[in-house]
């Protein structure tokens, strides 16, 4: 038989199986009638002609199965059947249905929203034009490179860009770009908002194209190209422009200076960091007037680009490298910055570049957070398997109770495969509907993370939208789950005697210690599990505490961050540092301000800037990197930060006058032997052929936190920002008052406006940005208390399932006990002596598991051990008395049986 021909038949036996079983039996009929017919030609009785016809036919059922057999669909219908039999059966059992189904959809919910993030941040393609072709070309690390370092991936200079731009035989295009922000506010208040230089041809080369005006092309970045235009987002162009048609040829203000639109990239297009977006985009050719004075097109020694490109076809990305390799020599040859000593440009000659594949973007969330949602993904992973445990229990006890319908079905020639598939069904339902509910509770708990994730100056954007890894990874898990909660129990339910279960009740085989010994070893994994979970919650818990609680050296309540932008004032240099006197001035004499001091870098605010510094009658090489800031008079007033020794910065401090600087007790540890450094002198080494400079050490004061929280005090040297012989038109204030942050707000900008109208403000609170510091650990805290509960619940009905089965199984044994005299607290000691078997079983295996999976995780606490004893030991108490208060529930209501009715309950 052909398969055109079979092919339409099965499928018809299978969508339309009435109609072929009627025709089955009107042909076995036909069939039986010629026979009947045939015989009484023949003399036969009409009864005799029947008989002799089923004779020579067979059975008429028999035939029909055979027939039935060869459309060979009878497994597709067996198995409708089984999940038609299933449907029936959960309908009946509504209530471990849907305890079933939520505590799977919560588990496979949990593990697909991490997933779905790391899959979001790691794994998806960029939305672009081939994506996979994509390579991002830079320097590998460790090299070396001197100089100052602008946007979040600073890997190349523009002087080094247009030379890759110039020789680029490995790919059909390149380009570079560098995430920056801009502000939109012609004056007053700044409106940041997240932008990218891009030179002419990053959007061709990525494939995007417009979907309203033009993009960028190599012609509009070209050398003084003034501010040749932008490109402006779908989302921009939808929030902050209504999603006008005419927003092209309309003009923006960038940074103060007018900018035309030229048009609107499509709405799927959010760049090329992942986890971000911008909404303006800008040719490179137009820093230079944005940047004014500060550019960073024509420094050498500015890094602040990143440049990919696409390969051509037959090219590798090892070939790629290579054949940078071979270029490179040449490149670092021609763009060498000015300054360099004769040390300093050897080194840099010596650098390489290096291709890498790029087609997922470049993200420092991927960095920041990978480890914490692998974590995460564990943790989750371990509440399913809790879960799983749980509902392997009671699939067990249901089994338990319909032994003697099964015993019934294998005693009237049912297979166990049979049974045994029939019972996965009814696994196969609850873990396929949990994981569709699964994906409900992925897709909002995903979006939660990544708010929680997001702050005021940070959101997070990612696409969340599940794609086929997502789905992949649910039915695997639901798959997963279905094998470990379904599949045990149908197999140790189908293993038993018949004749035995058929006996009063079966109760002597259901109770048997292998089976028993299934749950109890249930049990153990559930306590291993959870101990593990609640001392992640604790660890975590413990590091947020050891971190909010440690010592910063300042006290950051009540301070406000105050950024302004004095560039609309044209000022020149000279008189620069006069006019931040005068603001500052303004702000210290504002009505409700404490104090008030200038501050180059904000502490614990993730920014940083060292130099090498040595103390005189030491040499140049003993020099060791030291953090920089630059403060005016009352900064350490302002922060409470205590001196140790000698004096603050006064009006003495000025320009012209001997350079002096203010260090911490970490740079007199380390540079000056632990003696008190005050009156003695550091030398600085001098940046690109820059003199070293001397200072004098006149104060002292207590160690504080920089750059994070997380680091080690180091040394920090303070100098004073009225000696800074190249000031810029920026400045930031820190400001110390009691008010309430609104009102501080609207009397400084009074104050300010007062004195200079066109200066842009910007406000911040000290508070919030430690805050925004640490909501990585915040959510890690969050979860790991959240999962950690969820299993200790989880865990805890278990073993009170585990208990009450026992009970009642045990109850003819318990009426035997009471009879022969013993009391309820011995009854009671039994159980809890057994419950606490179990707990001493799973808090050994679960102190082992934990201590292990600290190791693993020790990078993500702060301030505390692997092993942390605490943590250990509050865990496992908690669990202890959960476990114990669950097994004294079920031992005392087993101790109020009638030992009469107890004796006859089997």
């Amino acid at each position: 038989m052909r398969w055109t021909y079979k092919l339409p038949l099965r499928f018809r036996s299978l969508f339309h199986n009435t109609c072929v079983e009627k025709e089955l039996r009107d042909e076995v009929r036909f069939h039986l009638e010629r026979l009947i017919e045939q015989n009484t030609a023949r003399g036969m009785t009409p009864e005799d002609a029947r008989f002799a016809a089923l004779r020579e036919l067979g059975g008429v059922e028999q035939i029909k199965e055979e027939c039935r057999d060869m459309r060979r669909v009878n497994l597709i219908e067996d198995l409708l059947r089984d999940l038609r039999y299933g449907l029936r059966v959960l309908a009946k059992n509504s209530g471990f249905a849907a305890i079933a189904i939520l505590s799977l959809a919560l588990g496979i919910g949990a593990n697909a929203a991490i997933f779905q993030l790391l899959d979001s941040v790691r794994l998806r393609l960029l939305p672009v034009s081939a994506p996979r072709e994509l390579t991002g070309i830079r320097i590998p690390k460790p090299r070396f490179r001197l100089g100052s370092f602008y946007t979040r991936y600073s890997d190349l200079s523009d002087a080094i860009w247009e030379q890759i731009r110039d020789r680029h035989e490995p790919f059909s295009g390149v380009f570079a770009w560098a995430p920056v922000t801009f502000n939109l506010s012609p004056r007053g208040e700044v409106h940041l908002v997240p932008g990218i230089w891009v030179s002419g041809d990053f959007f061709n080369v990525l494939g995007v194209r417009p979907v309203l005006g033009r993009v960028f092309t190599p012609a509009d970045d070209q050398h003084g190209c003034g501010s040749a235009g932008a490109v402006i987002s779908y989302a921009f162009w939808q929030q902050a422009l209504g999603g006008d048609p005419a927003a092209v040829g309309r003009k923006l203000t960038v940074d103060y200076h007018p900018v035309e639109i030229l048009g609107v990239t499509p709405p799927g297009f959010f760049g090329l960091e992942v986890g971000r977006s911008f909404d303006l985009a800008l040719p490179i050719c137009a820093e230079p007037v944005l940047g004014g004075e500060d550019s960073w097109v024509d420094t050498r020694s500015a890094w602040w680009l990143s440049v990919m490109g696409r390969l051509k076809p037959g090219w590798t990305v090892g070939k790629a490298s290579a054949q940078l390799g071979s270029l490179a020599p040449g490149i670092f040859e021609a763009t060498l910055p000015a300054g360099y000593d004769s040390n300093e440009t050897q080194k840099y000659r010596a650098n390489k570049l290096s291709a890498y594949p790029a087609g997922n973007g470049v993200s420092g969330l991927r960095e920041e957070s990978s480890s914490s949602l692998m974590l995460l993904l564990a943790i989750t992973g371990l509440v399913l398997l809790i879960a799983c445990a749980n509902l392997a229990n009671l699939m067990l006890a249901r089994a338990s109770a319909r032994e003697r319908e099964i015993a019934v079905r294998l005693a009237m020639g049912a297979s166990r495969a049979r049974l045994v598939r029939q019972l996965c069904i009814e696994s196969v339902l609850l873990a396929a509907t949990g994981a569709g509910l699964g994906l409900l509770v992925a897709r909002t708990l995903a979006r939660l993370l990544v708010s929680f994730l997001s702050t005021a100056r940070d959101s997070i954007l990612l696409n969340l939208a599940p794609d086929w890894r997502v789905f992949g990874f649910t039915a695997a898990i639901a798959i997963l789950t279905t094998m470990l909660f379904g599949l045990m129990p149908a197999l140790r339910a189908t293993r038993i005697d018949p004749g035995a279960a058929m006996k009063a009740g079966g109760r002597t085989l259901t109770a048997s210690r292998e089976r028993f010994g299934m749950r109890r070893g249930l049990v153990v994994s559930q306590i291993a599990f959870s101990l593990v979970l609640l001392v992640a919650a604790l660890m975590f818990s413990r590091s947020l505490r050891n971190l909010l609680s440690i010592d910063l050296g300042f006290q950051p309540n009540g301070i406000l961050i105050v950024n302004l932008d004095m560039t609309q004032l044209n000022t020149p240099p000279a008189r620069r540092l006069e006019l931040k006197r005068e603001l500052l001035e303004r702000v210290r004499f504002t009505s409700g301000v404490d104090s008030a001091a200038e501050s180059y870098i904000v502490p614990t605010g993730g920014s940083s800037t060292t130099q090498q510094l040595w103390m005189e009658g030491s040499s140049r090489t003993q020099a060791k990197d030291c953090w920089f800031n630059w403060i005016s008079p009352d900064y350490f007033k302002t922060m409470e930060t205590p001196l140790v020794a000698g004096r603050d910065f006064d009006e003495r401090d000025r320009l012209g006058s001997p350079k002096v600087a203010i260090v911490n007790e970490a740079f007199a540890r380390e540079l000056a032997g632990g003696s008190n450094p005050v009156g003695k002198r550091v030398w600085r080494k001098g940046e690109l052929n820059q003199p070293q400079t001397a200072y004098e050490i006149v104060g002292l004061v207590k160690n504080t936190k920089y750059q994070n929280m997380r680091e080690p005090y180091g040394p920090v040297v303070y100098v004073p920002t009225m000696q800074d012989s190249n000031p810029d038109p920026t400045d930031t204030i820190l400001v110390r008052s009691s008010l309430p942050p609104g009102d501080l707000v609207a009397r400084i900008k009074q104050s300010v406006a007062a004195q200079s109208p066109e200066v842009a403000i910007d406000f911040g609170l000290f508070n919030t940005m430690i805050r925004d510091g640490l909501v990585g650990e915040r959510l890690m805290v969050t979860l790991s208390d959240f999962f950690g509960l969820l299993a200790l619940l989880l865990a805890t009905l278990g073993l009170y399932g585990v208990m009450s089965y026992t009970m009642v199984r045990r109850t003819n044994e318990i009426g035997i006990r009471m009879t022969l005299g013993a009391g309820r607290g011995q009854i009671v000691g039994m159980v809890l002596s057994e419950a606490g078997l179990l707990l001493i079983w799973g808090l050994c295996a679960g102190v082992l598991l934990a201590i292990a999976g600290a190791n693993a995780a020790r990078s993500l606490v702060y301030g505390l051990q692997p092993y942390d004893p605490v943590a250990l030991a509050g865990a496992a108490a908690l669990l202890a008395a959960v476990t114990l208060a669950a097994s004294y529930l079920p031992a005392l209501r087993a101790t109020k049986v009638d030992p009469m009715v107890a004796l006859r309950y089997e």
